[in-house]
């Protein structure tokens, strides 16, 4: 691969998406340039279904790296068609505004075919190159950045909106109250600042806390110094630390042990060990000052001496000043990793949409919805359905851990059923299970459990349910991406559901136009094949049948003749399975009459012509079979209307063809027919196939383009009726890389 330079082209398919997003997030994984993949994935995603859905053609993905930069234009075949923008001239779907948020520029570009959407994100590192969060961070709000988001035009827009809510710190009653100081830390300690496991994932932030250390080290003289981090539930974790700090493990300490001072947001001074922060650091004296964001707590920085009384007020006051430059490194850190990790979700989420949208077999759907879950936003997940015949039933369990499966399995089951809400919420129906079923799982049975209903145009068809351990407690933002994950898998495991039914509707309709079963013919081997098409969710137009004419079923005497058919109706679908049934049915009952072939073609062409507008083009080949005299073979008058002659293997393996071209169905009236008489001795097969063989694609060849047939054919020489089926079935199958799109039928009769 260029190192400059990766294009690749992508058809006009909703998949494409997809393998434009791996194919652009493959590219910067090559060139080291990770850091910003998710922007350039979310960008791409957006223009490249931009091209699909409003230009309609296929289109091309170039990366680029251009200076510092790493530039992306995503060019599609449509240039005469206006780009769409959300809330301007879109009336849905997505537009730019959101690429206008994402990258450092942006433009379009024309030639006189095509039509480009280019973009150019910064690359890390690259002089000049601003983080996005400084310009949310630099008023100490998050409201540009959460604005940014909502105004976009993807699912960024429908998640964005929430960001605002994510980024608040979940409250807990466990948390300490305290007196707090007007304006800024309002509430005190009960307003429980944002986590710190965020800070320590950011590289920032990390190296903003290291630099305060050694500073507050260097200021004051201290013998050690460290950075103390909030968690949600109010304890004190260790962020940073150097020199004496860094030697002692931080003991139990928490926001609600904090002294007055700290509560009130000042910096303070403690010349012993009674104090809380230099009992848990083992300090004889320290020097502390709040860490502040947006008016609540986010940490501590201290420093510490073995000696007491080290400290005195103006060290406090020098150490506040640090903390206040401090604070806002941190923050612009934090939003930092906030957007960082938002578009990280984002980006999963648009990915998972695509691997739900991937799969129309709801077993297959509903597994994936639960290991889309697991563990990314819960440690279980737990899917139930909905039917009018069952009204919640456990449909798929999931566990992070497989070996505690069954054992979650069965506690849900002697659980409380999901609840039928129409709103995401708590579920406490583990309390529900019997004892012995709980303490048979151990903590499991003691985990906290949010459930999603599953609601697919306007009816709730099943509930995921998710839990994590009970002191693991849930971020809003994954609540909040469980409830946006649970809305698109309502909508697959219901297209899923409809798929189901549909094809099993199909199916059972495509039995009904296949005959029930092929006769005994004394002195002739018969072996059909027939394969529809596609995945079965449309009835297909080819049809077959074999019965016995001579005699009314039921008569005394045995049948003397026999009739056969096979036929391709145009198109597929319910207009074309009408045909399909008009026209087998038909044959029976005129064969039933005694008329002729010719004559039950005439009258079957009349029977089409009289459907109007519902009638079908039809080809078909139909033939009477008869015993010959001396049993040393058989004789067969038939017709081929428009169909693909059949054809007669001698046991020399000679080929040649049995039947004149005449007239297919459905198009003139008044047509007369006419047969043509194979007399097939012992030893001899005839083939009939549909077009669905000899038009069997592999790139620009067809099956039967030069005589194909003819050749596959005489290599049958010596075989059965059934092992030819076989060897011209698995021909077809092996001729083209590709599934066929067109449904396959054939006959083989062998005299013997």
């Amino acid at each position: 691969m260029d190192r400059q330079t990766a294009t690749a082209t992508f058809p006009s398919a909703a998949a494409a998406v997809a393998d434009a997003r791996r194919f652009v997030r493959k590219v910067l994984a090559d060139w080291g340039l990770d850091e910003v993949a998710d922007d350039a994935v979310l960008a791409t995603s957006e223009l490249a279904t931009n091209a699909i859905a409003y230009a309609g053609t296929s289109f091309e993905v170039s990366c680029r790296l251009a200076g510092g930069d790493v530039e992306i234009e995503v060019r599609d075949r449509h240039p005469t068609r206006g780009i769409e923008m959300p809330g301007v001239t879109a009336s849905s779907g997505r537009g730019l505004p959101s690429i206008a948020r994402l990258a450092d520029s942006w433009g379009v570009s024309y030639d006189r075919r095509t039509k480009g959407v280019w973009f150019r994100l910064p690359r890390p590192g690259a002089t000049g190159a601003a983080a996005p969060a400084e310009g949310a961070a630099a008023d100490g709000t998050e409201a540009a950045f959460t604005a940014d988001i909502a105004g976009s035009g993807s699912v960024r827009g429908e998640l964005g909106a929430r960001a605002r809510d994510a980024a608040e710190p979940v409250r807990d009653a466990s948390g300490a109250g305290g007196q707090g100081r007007e304006g800024e830390l309002a509430g005190g300690a009960g307003e429980l600042p944002v986590a710190g496991d965020r800070l320590l994932r950011s590289p920032a932030a990390v190296e903003a806390m290291e630099d305060g250390v050694a500073t507050a080290r260097e200021v004051l003289g201290a013998e050690g110094a460290a950075v103390l981090l909030t968690e949600r539930d109010g304890r004190l974790i260790m962020g940073s630390a150097a020199g004496t700090a860094a030697e002692m493990p931080l003991g139990e300490l928490s926001v609600a042990s904090l002294t007055p001072a700290a509560r009130a947001g000042s910096a303070w001074v403690a010349a012993d060990t009674s104090d809380p922060t230099a009992a848990a650091l083992r300090a004889s004296s320290l020097a502390a000052a709040p860490l502040e964001s947006q008016g609540r707590l986010t940490g501590l920085i201290v420093a510490v001496s073995s000696l007491s009384g080290r400290f005195d007020e103006a060290d406090g006051a020098r150490l506040g000043r640090l903390a206040d430059e401090m604070s806002l490194s941190l923050e612009k850190a934090r939003v930092g990793e906030l957007e960082r990790s938002w578009r990280g979700w984002l980006s999963f989420v648009a990915e998972a949409s695509d691997l739900l949208a991937g799969t129309l077999d709801q077993e297959r759907t509903m597994a994936l919805v639960a290991q889309l879950v697991v563990p990314r936003l819960a440690t279980w997940c737990a899917v139930y359905t909905v039917t009018e015949a069952e009204p919640d039933r456990l449909a798929y369990v999931w566990h992070a851990d497989e070996e505690r499966s069954d054992g979650l399995r069965e506690l849900l089951e002697h659980a409380g059923a999901a609840p039928p809400t129409d709103a995401p919420g708590a579920w406490n129906g583990l309390a529900t299970a019997p004892e012995d079923v709980r303490a048979a799982v151990g903590d499991t049975a003691t985990d906290q459990v949010y459930a999603f209903p599953l609601i697919a145009r306007g009816r709730r068809i099943g509930t995921i349910v998710i839990g994590r351990p009970a002191g693991d407690r849930f971020p809003r933002s994954a609540i909040e991406l469980a409830e946006e994950l649970s809305r698109r898998a309502a909508l697959a495991v219901d297209n899923a559901r409809l798929f189901s039914a549909q094809t099993a509707m199909s199916s059972a309709l495509q039995r009904s136009l296949l005959p029930p079963g092929i006769p005994e013919i004394p002195g002739l081997e018969v072996a059909v094949v027939y394969e529809p098409a596609g995945e079965g969710s449309e009835v297909g137009g080819d049809f077959y049948d074999v019965f016995a004419s001579g005699t009314r079923p039921g008569g005394p005497a045995p049948a003397s003749r026999w009739r056969f058919a096979i036929g391709d109706v145009c198109g597929t679908g319910p207009e074309a399975a009408a045909v399909t049934g008009l026209a087998r049915h038909a044959l029976r009952i005129l064969a039933a009459e005694d008329l002729s072939v010719p004559a039950v073609l005439a009258r079957l062409n009349r029977l089409i012509l009289g459907e109007g507008e519902r009638g079908r083009l039809l080809t078909l080949l139909h033939g009477e079979i008869a015993a010959r005299r001396r049993r040393d073979g058989v004789t067969i008058k038939l017709t081929s209307a428009g169909h693909p002659p059949p054809l007669v293997l001698d046991p020399e393996g000679g080929v040649r063809e049995a039947a004149s071209p005449q007239p297919l169905l459905g198009v003139f009236d008044g047509v007369e027919f006419h047969t043509d008489t194979v007399e097939l001795r012992r030893g001899e097969v005839l083939l009939c196939v549909t077009d669905g063989v000899t038009e069997r694609r592999s790139g620009n060849r067809l099956l039967g383009d030069g005589h194909g047939l003819e050749r596959l054919l005489a290599d049958c020489t010596g075989l059965s009726a059934g092992a030819v089926a076989a060897r011209i079935q698995r021909a077809v199958r092996d001729f083209g890389p590709e599934p066929s799109n067109d449904d396959v039928a054939l006959i083989v009769l062998r005299a013997s």
